[in-house]
């Protein structure tokens, strides 16, 4: 049981007797203060600078406007319009995705013990690239009532990407971590060759192809944020749930069968949940990568290395993350803006080096 338990914490899941690590009420509190901090920001911060007293007695009178109670000093009509149309959905988009891809990468590391797991590990990404390209390529409407047709296209992608790298590897030997790692690694492959296929024949779209690949938020819309919100939160209160039952299973499958838990189920379980996260994430964003990757290693630091805490916290940092990480997209190169994946892997790429120089000197 010993040597289990070491090898889990080798695995990216670090003990949590550090004193800094006891109390996971506070710093839970504290991520939801800094997503709070996080979304203000995003609202006030922009090519058109709002002030932040007339913001927010603009959202209190929308809020409190249909109990007849009116909040003065707001926001005049120009402003109000860009605060209600264009910010407040790209960053409550923006917290969305990093919520949910923060929560994914961290149950992916969990469930597959391995802290340099991310939620694109299973075909995701490369199964929404090719729904988005063939969609930008060859689709002869642009959307489908309220939702654009790529988002579509991407969200189907990632889950027949997914779907495909889950039955390859049932099919190769089962639930078991490296067969499913294996089996997503033969899957992307294999779309990434399709979509790049589709590239080289539609060459006229390979800006808006890049365009999406590369993550972007600047077209984000409120329908954008109804259509995700459902589905990405039934994921992230199931993987939320699956945090203690997780716990369990880092002491191996015989000892977790012995406990209750049933290995195989929990891992389909978390595998799909944070598949389906991850699949609404990319439809409506386009690939953002390494906020799955960093996010929870920051939770970790923090609470250590139990998932039921490290789940939770990965959720508010990542929507607080990538929240702050669009602003700096957005006012960088004003008034143009990067794309935000470009934004990340600035953070991020540097982050991953750094993982894997500490885990030598380990």
């Amino acid at each position: 049981m010993t040597a289990t338990a070491g090898s889990g914490t080798r695995s990216g899941q670090p003990s949590a007797a550090h004193p800094r690590r006891r109390r996971p009420g506070v710093v839970l509190a504290g991520a939801g203060l800094t997503l709070v901090a996080a979304l203000l920001a995003g609202v006030w911060v922009g090519a058109l600078p709002l002030a932040p007293g007339a913001v927010v007695a603009t959202l209190l009178d929308r809020l409190l406007g249909p109990l007849g109670i009116d909040v003065p000093g707001g926001l005049s009509g120009t402003e109000e319009a860009v605060l209600l149309q264009l910010r407040l959905p790209r960053v409550l988009l923006a917290a969305l995705i990093g919520a949910g891809l923060a929560i994914a990468g961290a149950a992916y590391q969990g469930v597959f013990r391995n802290p340099l797991a991310d939620p694109y590990l299973l075909g995701a990404a490369a199964g929404a690239g090719l729904g988005a390209t063939l969609a930008i390529a060859y689709s002869p409407v642009q959307s489908i009532g309220p939702v654009g047709i790529v988002p579509l296209a991407a969200f189907a992608g990632a889950l027949v990407g997914v779907g495909s790298a889950l039955a390859l590897g049932t099919l190769a030997g089962g639930s078991h971590s490296p067969t499913l790692l294996l089996a997503g690694i033969a899957v992307a492959a294999f779309l990434a060759a399709a979509q790049t296929l589709v590239q080289q024949q539609n060459t006229d779209d390979l800006r808006e192809i890049y365009g999406w690949l590369l993550g972007q938020l600047g077209k984000a819309q409120w329908s954008d944020v109804l259509v995700v919100l459902p589905y990405l939160g039934a994921a992230c209160v199931v993987l939320l749930l699956c945090g203690r039952a997780l716990d369990v299973l880092a002491v191996g499958d015989d000892e977790a069968s012995s406990l209750g838990v049933h290995p195989g189920r929990l891992r389909l379980m978390v595998i799909v949940a944070a598949s389906l996260a991850t699949a609404c994430a990319v439809a409506v964003s386009g690939l953002i990568g390494f906020v799955g990757l960093v996010v929870p290693h920051i939770a970790r630091r923090f609470v250590g290395g139990a998932n039921a805490r490290v789940l939770p916290v990965s959720l508010l940092i990542g929507g607080a993350f990538l929240v702050l990480t669009d602003i700096v997209a957005r006012v960088v190169l004003a008034p143009a803006e990067l794309p935000i994946g470009v934004v990340t892997a600035f953070v991020g790429a540097p982050f991953f080096a750094g993982l894997l120089w500490v885990g030598a000197r380990r």
